[in-house]
């Protein structure tokens, strides 16, 4: 399901629309990184070179010049040349020659050729777009290419007056997803899904967290997905009260909930679902509970999710659904808390719901993009248009305290689901997983 090349080369088109004219901008992808001793971590390319370009391989740098006067626009890729010994160790290369084909850029040249290069385009160039501070090896690159630039100065050569940051300019276009992009989310979608119905499955009273986690990969991979898109969250007992717990080590034991927070990446594009359920299959009266409250605050921020409405829209309707349920279960104590008005505006519901319940989500699981709106100082929260992918999460994280009903001890909730925001409501990527009381329970006695 990956992406055709002219989506890449279309992307290039329309940030070279948004360039001063003449001007250059670079964009590098991801280094390799050294895991231990001699072993590196496997290699993940950086989400916006990838967007931009469609290339995978290391040691590569995208750079783009922006048309002025007769002189077009021009895409040119920098990566490693052909190493027929290398490639016998590490795998196919595509040199410069063969990706200038595959992906559609003007030109392509070895990775070596970079400084020498930039030097040329740089010259009487207008502005330079880069990613600013990124890192000390990155604005070292740039300050070398800037004095190359300058070392011609008596010629009449003059390096760029401006410097500006090409983060924004990428993230902004990342927001909206594409046809494509929505297909490819919807399948990372269905994989996660059947991954989350594979755990439920297998699922059983005194099994460790990290044989379900194994559930969980074995799916992913099985179905054509390259990496998990985060590290799994396999949280059960007390642990599903820790946001983002990772040990994945304890054994559960019968009346636990499992909170699984997972999803996969698929070609460059991440899931991100959480389920919560009973090991044993039947949950108990409280744990039903605060399990239909949490639903019913996903709901309700589903209706909240329409073009037009300002992002935090969602998070808001989730919060007064969530406050008046601890109100009305005890978890906050009216005499103390107030009302519903009271509990919101004074933020007494984080006791139990802590965090937002949105992000955006696309390459990177919390995805680029700004939340509030830029172009209007006086409203805190964008407003949302078709095609922005989203997360809608939920939870209640209850911990012992004095003051806390006991039987709501250690249940922590969380229902999370992607959705493409569309005009007749949110379209659901995630609804392979099961998620209601009676759908779980079902699906659990089956294997019972």
């Amino acid at each position: 399901m990956s992406t055709p090349a002219g989506s890449f080369s279309t992307r290039r088109a329309a940030l070279l629309a948004q360039l001063a004219p003449g001007s250059v901008a670079v964009l590098a992808t991801a280094r390799e990184a050294v895991r231990n001793g001699d072993a590196e971590y496997p290699y993940r390319h950086d989400s916006s070179f990838y967007y931009l370009t469609g290339f995978t391989e290391p040691e590569a740098t995208l750079v783009l010049v922006a048309a002025r006067g007769d002189r077009p626009a021009q895409s040119i890729l920098f990566c490693r040349e052909k190493n027929p010994e290398r490639e016998i160790w590490e795998g196919l290369r595509h040199g410069p020659e063969a990706a200038r084909e595959a992906f559609g850029f003007d030109a392509a040249h070895p990775a070596a050729a970079l400084d020498e290069k930039l030097a040329e385009l740089l010259a009487d160039a207008p502005a330079l777009y880069c990613r600013l501070a990124r890192d000390e090896g990155g604005d070292a690159q740039v300050r070398r290419w800037f004095d190359a630039v300058r070392a011609r100065s008596r010629s009449g050569i003059v390096a760029p007056p401006v410097l500006r940051d090409l983060v924004p300019l990428v993230d902004e276009m990342r927001v909206v997803k594409d046809a494509g992009e929505q297909a490819l989310m919807l399948r990372a979608g269905q994989i996660s899904g059947a991954a989350h119905v594979r755990a439920m499955r297998a699922a059983r009273p005194g099994m460790f967290e990290y044989e379900l986690e194994a559930e969980l990969l074995y799916e992913f991979r099985r179905n054509g997905a390259q990496f998990p898109a985060y590290t799994s969250i396999v949280a059960s007992g007390a642990n599903s009260c820790i946001l983002h717990y990772s040990s994945n080590d304890r054994r559960t034991q019968d009346g636990d909930l499992v909170l699984i927070d997972a999803g996969c990446e698929l070609d460059g594009y991440a899931a991100d679902i959480t389920r919560t359920w009973p090991v044993n299959g039947r949950f108990s009266a409280p744990q039903r509970e605060l399990y239909e409250l949490v639903l019913a605050a996903q709901a309700a921020a589903f209706d909240a999710i329409r073009p037009g409405n300002a992002f935090h829209a969602a998070h808001d309707a989730a919060v007064k659904v969530l406050a008046q349920g601890m109100l009305d279960c005890g978890l906050l104590d009216r005499n103390t808390a107030g009302s519903l008005d009271d509990v919101i505006a004074n933020k007494a519901y984080t006791a139990f719901y802590m965090h937002g319940t949105s992000h955006w989500l696309g390459m990177d699981v919390h995805d680029v993009g700004a939340y509030r709106d830029t172009a209007h100082a006086d409203k805190p929260s964008r407003p949302l248009v078709e095609g922005m992918v989203m997360t809608v999460e939920p939870g209640i994280y209850v911990r012992p305290a004095p003051d806390v009903p006991e039987r709501y001890w250690n249940i922590g909730i969380r229902i999370e689901d992607d959705v493409v925001v569309a005009a007749g409501g949110p379209t659901v990527l995630t609804g392979a997983a099961p998620k209601t009381v009676a759908e779980i329970e079902h699906l659990m006695g089956e294997t019972r």
